[in-house]
């Protein structure tokens, strides 16, 4: 039994576009087309889970001067 490596955020990204691509030329039969979009909708939600993830980790790093975690909005510097 084999271990399926967990695919990085970058690779998720670039599988997306070339799914868009693909639909994009619109040469693809209609089942392909479908199961190319229902390929790509289930990487949006992947991506948007792991980008939520690493929001998350980024809110825990932040402190204020009493080491407390402090929630910045995004750009914002102390």
């Amino acid at each position: 039994m084999s271990a399926k490596k967990e695919k990085s955020f970058e690779e998720n990204i670039a599988r997306l576009e070339e799914i868009v691509s693909l639909l994009e030329r619109g040469d693809a039969q209609l089942k392909d087309s479908l199961a190319l979009f229902e390929e790509g909708t289930g990487l949006v939600k992947l991506c948007t889970a792991m980008l939520d993830s690493a929001e998350q980790k980024v809110v825990k790093l932040q402190k204020d001067s009493d080491g407390a975690p402090v929630e910045l909005p995004f750009g914002e510097e102390e």
